[in-house]
């Protein structure tokens, strides 16, 4: 198995340095990271957007260890939020942030983290755009969820992240449907136990359906996270089944995989969202892309010689 290798690479700082060194590495990485700050990024932003794409914009970075790291990415995404307002996009470029950055995991984590994330949410409002709250690994669940309730008195169009893989996640998403939340749903990209997540792909996939289907016919807004062709048919089905229009629901896909379907879908006249990540801190947020699926290693080998 792969993906737990991949994983455990993440978090290692011998594997980290080796990697980076790698002459390929930066190769790589810049098909799939596009930028290093937002001086970067505002290039791509209008790349995208003039091709009928929408955006979900990723500051990353997780290891916080002290306020003052939670602070400066709370900064960050409030130059990135100064950036775009010029250009006028509303919310066919959101945000996407982790809590854990905001400082979730330090003492007084869950109080830190929402008086760091509410000025962001704050300012997306201010220039007509929103944010969603990334869903980690499941320890920090019940604080992810309750901080969106607490945003959602204010803005209501905050979205969050729910996990096809975790035994929760179809309770969260009955839940989550009846409240009319946003909500992208991806498979899941964290180590978890048997205890709480299945561990067979193929048990993975029939939970994916039982859940797009649960927020395809409640109140709220889904946005199905995937590039499996045969899921994205799916939802397709279960939009048109539950009678929404495309305005109704959302694709999600990473930045530099699968572009043409990103173009096809948009074409088509579906929204097509980019999961787009910036920032100088990318090994943990590019392992865990490959361990998410270790069929992504193909992406980004064909990567090395190919533009397509």
């Amino acid at each position: 198995m792969l993906g737990p290798v991949i994983l455990a690479a993440s978090r290692s700082d011998r594997m980290r340095r080796l990697i980076s060194a790698a002459p390929v590495t930066k190769q790589v990485v810049d098909r799939f990271i596009p930028g290093e700050d937002v001086d970067d990024i505002v290039p791509v932003v209008r790349s995208l957007t003039e091709q009928g794409l929408e955006l979900t914009m990723d500051v990353v970075g997780e290891d916080i260890t002290n306020p003052a790291q939670a602070a400066a990415a709370r900064d960050a995404y409030l130059e990135l939020v100064d950036r775009l307002k010029p250009l006028e996009l509303g919310t066919r470029a959101e945000m996407s942030v982790k809590l854990s950055m905001f400082g979730q995991a330090l003492d007084d984590g869950h109080e830190l983290a929402l008086k760091n994330v509410r000025p962001v949410v704050e300012a997306a409002a201010e220039i007509g755009t929103t944010v969603t709250l990334d869903a980690e690994d499941h320890t920090t669940l019940d604080s992810m969820f309750a901080i969106h309730e607490e945003l959602r008195k204010d803005f209501p169009q905050t979205g969050c992240v729910i996990q096809a893989y975790l035994f929760r996640t179809e309770a969260d998403a009955r839940r989550l449907a009846e409240n009319g939340s946003r909500v992208r749903l991806v498979k899941g990209a964290y180590k978890e136990p048997a205890s709480v997540a299945y561990q067979d792909k193929h048990e993975t996939d029939r939970a994916y359906v039982r859940v797009l289907r649960t927020l395809m016919q409640g109140e709220g807004y889904p946005m199905i996270g995937s590039h499996d062709p045969r899921l994205i048919a799916i939802g397709q089905e279960l939009a048109h089944q539950a009678g929404r229009k495309p305005d109704a629901y959302e694709f999600q896909m990473l930045y530099g995989i699968r572009t043409e379907e990103h173009l096809r879908l948009a074409a088509e006249g579906h929204r097509m969202r980019v999961y787009t990540a910036y920032g100088t801190d990318w090994y943990g947020y590019f392992m865990r892309r490959l361990a998410e699926k270790p069929a992504n290693l193909r992406f980004f080998a064909r990567s090395m010689i190919t533009k397509g």
